[in-house]
């Protein structure tokens, strides 16, 4: 029986860092890394069983350091690449390295080990990105349907495209770009767009949002002061080319047609803190998930600026006469932008929010305290807008 009430799991530890395991479309998983200063840090690996609404999880131990950020690879169940905080010296720097977990944890849908002290397992490292040079590490982006070749990483003001060779045990920088200007410039975050050949990706730095192309590393928009305050996130809808969300410290969603950016398309002002989290499901692009420090994540529906903004099209043939009618009133109105529900399961700062990659109704979301909650799109709206 599928239920839309919430199942929650405590990790027990702080966390910040989120993401689906990407290549995996068959079962229901989640990968969580933990900050802690005092323990060794781990990545939670979360299978939920939507059938019972239970989590079943694995613990891998990542003894590097706190984990600022997670992200998998889009073709190989086994790979991520964390982004991790490493003391030497007394210097802190933010690092990034590619991994594999166990093989026999690779596929979804396991159940946990009866024995939860002997059930942690070690990653393997592939390999480091190497940011000497470079600075601290913000976020590493996988090509979207790539092959996990190609990953780019942000290291203070500079964009960096690896190319992974060797099974991923080696990473050679094949090219890069360096933000140039006064003041504090420091990447924040950046996504990977999965249109034009995935040859363009933007990024945030401060209160600007900058698009770039990967083939020239050359900047192709500049959105400035896209927000009031420092941009928090990015994502691209799925299906329009040209449509870029993005969130920040001044409460608000933005959605912007890179094409024409002296505007925002619409504006988003539901939560009442900084949102640091937007992302569109994959397969409904009107659905929008935010995650904010007012402790809340929002689902709303964008249905005005999304690939259906008159609802699902219904074929003429399927209507009789009066619903013919019904239809051609129905046809002439755009649906109406709303709040689809706002989930208070968490008592602290949501850091991150993320759709399931199997189950286009299904997504997680992160606070600061541990506490990963998994919630679905409202019964009544997906068959809304499946019918």
């Amino acid at each position: 029986m599928e239920d839309d009430a919430p199942v929650i799991y405590g990790l027990e530890f702080q966390a910040r860092a989120l993401t689906p395991q990407t290549a995996e479309t068959d079962a229901i998983r989640f990968l969580v890394g933990t900050q802690s200063l005092r323990y060794d840090n781990q990545i939670h690996i979360i299978d939920f069983d939507d059938e019972n609404n239970i989590i079943n999880k694995n613990v891998l131990l990542h003894q590097v350091g706190e984990i600022w950020h997670i992200s998998t690879s889009p073709a190989d169940k086994g790979v991520l690449a964390t982004c991790y905080n490493k003391t030497s010296d007394t210097k802190v720097m933010t690092c990034a390295a590619v991994w594999r977990m166990p093989k026999e944890l690779e596929s979804g849908s396991h159940e946990s080990p009866d024995d939860s002290s002997s059930n942690t397992q070690t990653l393997e490292l592939l390999c480091h990105l190497d940011n000497t040079a470079h600075g601290n590490m913000a976020c590493v982006m996988w090509e979207p349907m790539g092959d996990g070749k190609k990953i780019i990483s942000l290291a203070d003001n500079n964009i960096l495209l690896w190319d992974l060779e060797e099974s991923s045990a080696k990473a050679v920088l094949s090219s890069s770009a360096a933000l140039e200007g006064k003041g504090q410039l420091k990447f924040t975050s950046g996504r990977w767009s999965p249109h034009h050949n995935c040859t363009q990706i933007a990024t945030a730095n401060d209160t600007t949002v900058r698009g770039w192309d990967t083939r020239s590393m050359r900047q192709i928009y500049c959105i400035e002061n896209a927000h009031g305050q420092l941009v928090r996130d990015l994502d691209f809808n799925p299906n329009k080319q040209y449509y870029l969300a993005s969130c920040g410290d001044d409460c608000k969603v933005k959605f912007w047609d890179t094409r024409n950016v002296t505007e925002p398309v619409k504006t988003l002002e539901e939560h009442s803190h900084w949102v640091w989290n937007v992302r569109y499901n994959h397969s409904h692009d009107q659905l929008i998930l935010t995650g904010s420090s007012d402790s809340r994540v929002i689902l709303s529906n964008m249905v005005s600026i999304s690939s259906e903004p008159f609802g699902h099209m219904v074929d003429d043939d399927e209507l009789s006469d009066q619903e013919d009618q019904h239809q051609e009133e129905k046809i002439k109105e755009p649906l109406q932008d709303s709040v689809i529900a706002t989930y208070e399961e968490h008592e602290d700062s949501v850091y991150a929010v993320e759709w399931s990659s199997a189950d286009p109704w299904l997504f997680a979301s992160l606070s600061y305290d541990g506490r990963l909650v998994i919630n679905r799109v409202p019964r009544a709206l997906k068959y809304h807008i499946l019918l």
